[in-house]
């Protein structure tokens, strides 16, 4: 009788690890699937010489954040926080020499290429100097402006063109989101980042765990004010990364506009912004905070010191009105350096 009971429980431990092995093989699987997804969605945006040398190439597009293409110069990626010339032969190098170069035509075709063969449906965009695409990738564009009135009417002749990768990073708050909390109460929280740091990845998945809720906190409503098209990047009005069940987006909307926009029209409990730093900006701000509701924001500094001497975003540093500010560290992607509370104290 013990002999078959063992042989069963054997069976079953078996069988259990086989489970987990197919549920490994699938994640994986899926992993591998969104990678592939992404590579498309890049790929699909460059001239097709070029296209050639990135599918040459052994480049991890998970690593890859910046694709930069100037007309007659070298064609240039940020991999992996650094920077690098591709090569004829689709390698990433260090020597300028060894470099692609671009040239006019292949700028006109991958425009032909971001504006899916319509610029005019993209004019607006173009005239704020990017192009949110599919996957939430932003394509920024500079060249010639065309002044009408004392407002940009367009960007003509456009010789330079940088795609941003968007990757969403799911998760990747979890280590800080408890500390955002005041048992049920969210704390007004500032992330400070330089720039091509995460910042912007940390506030869209702590926006996500706010709004889904988790294991600290019920679900809040969210309002998102993305004048960049960054944090939600919509897409012909479609957030294409993952926000959270219970976010509203103003896409494209000024910051200080928004903000005050949201609180009339979609009552959040906690309004999230990116990249603060003008007067107005400060000003919505202290409106939002009056009518009792939560802001969560990013700036770009290399420190507290740094953030508490800027002529605007100081002030309201000084006046305690963030009880809670993320640092990341400087070259180190997503990298939390430490948390702070408002009067200074590291807690994290």
């Amino acid at each position: 009788m013990c002999f078959y009971f063992l042989i069963i429980t054997h069976l079953i431990d078996i069988s259990n690890k086989l489970n987990i092995f197919k549920m490994c093989i699938h994640i994986n699987e899926m992993g591998g699937d969104l990678m592939d997804k992404k590579r498309e969605e890049i790929i699909k945006l460059l001239p097709k010489e070029i296209r050639k040398l990135f599918m040459m190439s052994e480049i991890d597009f998970s690593r890859l954040q910046e694709i930069r293409l100037r007309v007659n110069m070298p064609l240039i990626v940020v991999y992996g926080a650094k920077e690098y010339f591709i090569s004829c032969t689709g390698k990433p190098v260090s020597e300028i020499k060894e470099a692609y170069r671009v040239t006019c035509q292949q700028i006109k075709e991958a425009m032909v290429y971001i504006s899916s063969y319509s610029r005019y449906a993209f004019e607006d965009e173009i005239r704020q100097g990017f192009i949110t695409v599919e996957g939430g990738h932003r394509v920024g564009v500079a060249g010639r402006i065309i002044w009408d009135g004392g407002k940009i009417k367009s960007i003509t002749y456009i010789s330079f063109i940088n795609i941003r990768i968007s990757h969403e990073v799911i998760g990747c708050s979890d280590s800080v989101i408890g500390y955002l909390y005041n048992d049920d109460s969210f704390y007004n929280t500032l992330i400070i980042s330089p720039p091509r740091c995460g910042k912007t990845t940390l506030l869209r998945d702590i926006v996500r765990s706010i709004a889904n809720g988790n294991a600290g906190s019920r679900g809040r409503t969210v309002g998102i004010v993305d004048e960049r098209s960054e944090i939600s990047a919509c897409h012909l009005g479609c957030p294409q990364n993952n926000i959270g069940c219970r976010t509203d987006v103003l896409d494209g909307c000024p910051k200080s506009e928004g903000m005050m926009m949201l609180v009339r029209s979609m009552s959040p409990e906690i309004v999230a912004v990116d990249e603060i730093g003008s007067r107005e900006d400060a000003a919505a701000i202290d409106y939002v905070m009056n009518c009792g509701i939560n802001i969560i924001a990013t700036v770009h500094g290399l420190d507290m010191e740094e953030v508490i001497n800027k002529p605007v975003i100081g002030e309201l540093v000084r006046k305690r009105m963030f009880k809670r500010y993320i640092l990341l560290k400087k070259g180190m992607m997503g990298k939390i350096s430490a948390v702070f509370d408002d009067r200074g104290n590291v807690i994290y």
